[in-house]
C-alpha cells in the first residue's frame, strides 16, 4: 500500500477492525518512511453484472444510482437509514446471485420496487408511478388496489394513499 503523503511503497498495519455489518475491514496504517498514519477500508470486490439500458447501451452497475432512487422515492418519509441501506444491499445481493453477466435495467427496477413495497407503500407508489410511467389517476388507483390485495397494509398507509388519489382527482376536476 502506497503512503498517500510521501508515496513510499512500504506501509505497515497498526490495527485492523471489522465493521459492524462485517462487510468491511478498517485498517490503521503507518508509513515506514515518513511515519504518517492513515486509514484504509478493505471490502470484498465481486463482479456485478453489466446493466443493459432500454436503448440497448450497457453500463457498469452503480449502487449509488440505486440508493438515489430509494432516496427520491422515500423523500420526506419516516424510513430509517439502516432499513434503506439494507434494501440497497438486498438489491445488490439479488444481482449477485442472479449469476448473469448482463441484466436488463427493467429487472433492477423490479428489484427496487419489491424492496420499496416492503419498506413504505407511499414510496413504492411514487417509484412505480415514475418507473411504469403512470398516465392518469386510474393507473395510481390500480396500483393501490394491487397493494391492498397483495399486502396487509397498515390502515394509516392506505388512508394516506387514498388521500393522494382524492387530491389528484380534485386538481383534475
Amino acid at each position: 500500500m502506497y503512503c498517500p503523503f510521501c508515496q513510499h511503497a512500504d506501509t505497515r498495519v497498526i490495527d485492523s477492525r471489522v465493521s459492524e455489518d462485517g462487510a468491511t475491514i478498517r485498517r490503521r496504517r503507518e508509513c515506514e518512511a515518513c511515519s504518517e498514519r492513515f486509514s484504509t477500508l478493505e471490502t470484498v470486490e465481486l463482479k456485478l453484472p453489466a446493466i443493459v439500458k432500454s436503448d440497448g447501451s450497457r453500463e457498469a452497475f452503480d449502487a449509488r444510482k440505486v440508493r438515489a432512487g430509494f432516496d427520491r422515492a422515500l423523500q420526506k418519509r419516516a424510513v430509517a437509514e439502516e432499513r434503506i441501506e439494507m434494501a440497497v444491499r438486498a438489491v445488490v445481493h439479488q444481482l449477485r446471485i442472479s449469476g448473469e453477466r448482463e441484466v436488463p435495467s427493467i429487472k433492477v427496477g423490479e428489484f427496487v420496487m419489491n424492496e420499496l413495497r416492503k419498506l413504505d407503500h407511499v414510496g413504492y407508489v411514487r417509484f412505480a408511478s415514475v418507473y411504469r410511467s403512470f398516465e392518469d389517476v386510474a393507473d395510481f388507483r390500480e396500483e393501490i388496489e394491487k397493494l391492498e390485495r397483495d399486502l396487509p397494509a397498515s390502515t394509516e398507509q392506505l388512508q394516506l394513499l387514498g388521500d393522494v388519489i382524492a387530491l389528484t382527482k380534485k386538481k383534475k376536476g
